[in-house]
């Protein structure tokens, strides 16, 4: 099987013949707000410290508290959608997000900040779902890998812009007026959501069908994408998490010297995205691309990681890492996209669940494999996950 297709074939006769640019605007916004609401505190981690009479590592560890709320609540949030529509997902969640956020702002202890940061990460898993979700029903089926890659590069273009803006404006206005910033990209994306939905799609997707069982949708084939999209994310988030800390204990780097590096990664994450999606629509074998591209991933990553020579060389290794390993994603997202309609939201929300886990997975074994060996052993770490996943996306039932 190199892709799934749908078996609602009155969701297909209604979608259109171009991509609805509004709606791809919209949720790439959301992407970005949801992934910005947990990374835009990054530039902030001693000042936030200081200001609630706590640790940089435990104001770091928030991001553990965000991911799990996040996970679960897609995981709800999915089957949810398909009970009783996505619209009230889509609308509400970005907006209990900016409540989130305010509420970050104006938090005097850290155990608030906490209470009220596992709270954003339920509401971004509220509409992360949803949103893929809606999008692939407003597609065609060969334009799937297309508008998914656009509504994820949204998430990249956190690290390559959100990130260093809020360093910028948080200069002035403090890490509590930069979530405050991202509360009110919150009430845009409800907004732009709300526009951009409110024409009627044929197909699923409506209130008042019928909640689908865990089992209907968790069949052989959708299992195995859930599990190389666990793969995938362990393999990204092993260079995305630890990029900067092997550059700077390799090359001896500052902080403000990693920059740059992280910028060149971050534009190869958007390029490959955008790429993989083209590619993911243009060629009918969306899993051997997901296969080939993880495998080239995971042979950059042995030489990144284990040939040590000069620093450029190491930037432009984690750039084609990065480039290759999100080349992968749309392709296997598009195929996520072609099950059945009735349980396509339940799915979606599944593969943000596994999403989460695959990012505490990279942490866990990340830093595991710190301990044991060193950044020497992320090489044949990285390579060996990612040949699971091409595994997975080639073995046929």
């Amino acid at each position: 099987m190199s892709t799934l297709r749908p078996i609602d074939a009155s969701a297909r006769v209604s979608h259109p013949d171009r991509l609805p640019v509004a709606l791809l605007i919209a949720a790439s916004l959301c992407m970005f707000t949801a992934a910005g609401s947990g990374t835009a505190r990054a530039p902030f981690l001693i000042d936030m410290a200081r200001d609630l009479s706590s640790s940089v590592p435990m104001v770091a560890n928030l991001v553990a508290f965000t991911s799990v709320a996040w996970g679960l609540s897609s995981m709800l949030a999915g089957a949810g959608s398909d009970r009783w529509g996505r619209r009230p997902f889509l609308i509400f969640g970005p907006l209990a997000l900016a409540v989130a956020t305010a509420g970050v702002a104006g938090a005097g202890s850290f155990i608030a900040v906490a209470a009220w940061g596992t709270f954003g990460g339920a509401c971004c898993g509220m509409f992360t779902g949803p949103v893929f979700t809606e999008v692939s029903r407003r597609v065609a089926p060969g334009q799937q890998g297309r508008a998914l890659g656009w509504v994820m590069s949204g998430q990249s273009l956190t690290l390559l812009i959100g990130v260093p803006m809020a360093a910028w404006i948080g200069s002035t206005i403090g890490w509590r007026g930069v979530n405050l910033c991202v509360s009110a990209l919150g009430v845009a994306s409800a907004v732009g959501l709300f526009i951009t939905t409110t024409a009627p799609v044929g197909g699923g997707g409506r209130a008042g069908t019928k909640m689908p069982s865990m089992r209907s949708a968790l069949s052989g084939p959708v299992l195995r994408l859930l599990s190389m999209g666990v793969a995938e994310r362990i393999c990204y988030g092993l260079v995305a998490v630890y990029f900067a800390t092997f550059l700077q204990s390799t090359y001896h780097l500052s902080v403000e010297a990693v920059a740059l590096p992280l910028a060149v990664f971050a534009l190869g994450n958007i390029l490959g995205t955008v790429l993989g999606g083209q590619l993911a629509d243009k060629f009918g074998h969306r899993l051997r691309i997901f296969a080939v591209t993880m495998v080239l991933s995971g042979v950059a990553a042995l030489v990144l990681f284990g040939w040590h020579g000069d620093l450029f060389t190491a930037i432009g290794l984690g750039f084609l890492y990065v480039f290759f390993n999100a080349i992968a994603r749309p392709s296997l997202m598009a195929s996520l996209g072609d099950v059945p309609e009735h349980v396509r939201g339940t799915v979606m929300g599944l593969n943000v669940t596994c999403s989460s886990l695959g990012w505490l997975g990279a942490a866990a074994l990340g830093g595991s494999m710190i301990g044991l060996y060193g950044f020497d052993g992320f090489g044949p770490l990285t390579a060996g996950v990612a040949v699971i996943a091409a595994g997975l996306a080639v073995v046929r039932r």
